[in-house]
């Protein structure tokens, strides 16, 4: 299988060959550039580029710039990098189209299992119709879900929310990523509405239901039986 190709911009080289490392170790192949303008020449220049890790704060052009130009081209996701957490600055880059949004300093693990997420969501990585975990086995084609090999029923915004906590399983999922995600930007309602689905599906899956993890002051996360 060909390796998928991941983009690396950040003006610090240190960073840059952390990130490098950790992912070459998981089987992608790296490109990587210092600042916004050679992201932008390299992007151009390079066909099937899988996914981008941009740092906001670069010189020449910075991460936002970037960002805005490539989204007038192409869907490719993209990761941003900040050394703020700043709510309007996460904000912005939703916007924006950004996928993620990874806060320094970080886990290089955890931000491989974000990029893993991801290209498991738009269908880069290993095309996963069929989906399972401790049990819990999703057809996404057949719109089925199974227990322990009992079939579920689950309301469509049920079953889209646990393929989402099966996609990204063993990553915390706040609130509004999960908001933003499963209900789109359209839906302007209150993150609370997050918790009434997940106590119903946690219902629904019986003993299974307790996989989802409450993460308090944040959200949830899906976790594997570790038995």
């Amino acid at each position: 299988m060909e390796r998928l190709k991941i983009l690396v911009v950040d003006d610090e080289s240190r960073m840059r060959k952390l990130v490098r490392d950790f992912l070459i170790k998981s089987g992608y192949d790296v490109i990587e550039a210092g600042d916004g303008e050679e992201a932008l020449d390299i992007f151009f220049k390079e066909k099937e580029i899988a996914l981008i890790v941009l740092d906001v704060m670069m010189p020449k052009m910075d991460g936002w710039q970037v960002c805005r130009e490539i989204r007038s081209y192409s869907k490719v996701p993209i990761i941003m990098l900040t050394a703020r957490a700043d709510e309007q600055d996460e904000l912005q880059g939703f916007q924006l189209g950004v996928d993620e949004y990874v806060t320094k300093p970080f886990s290089p693990k955890i931000l491989v299992a974000r990029i893993e997420a991801i290209l498991r969501r738009t269908n880069q990585a290993v095309n996963e119709e069929v989906m399972s975990c401790s049990g819990i086995e999703m057809d996404k084609a057949a719109h089925q879900v199974k227990i322990d090999g009992k079939p579920i029923e689950l309301s469509y915004k049920e079953f889209e929310l646990l393929a989402y906590f099966l996609e990204n399983r063993g990553i915390a999922l706040s609130r509004e990523r999960i908001l933003n995600n499963v209900w789109n930007y359209d839906y302007f309602g209150d993150a609370r509405t997050i918790d009434t689905h997940v106590k119903k599906l946690r219902s629904k899956m019986g003993e299974k239901g307790e996989l989802i993890k409450t993460i308090w002051g944040m959200g949830y996360k899906l976790e594997e039986d570790k038995q």
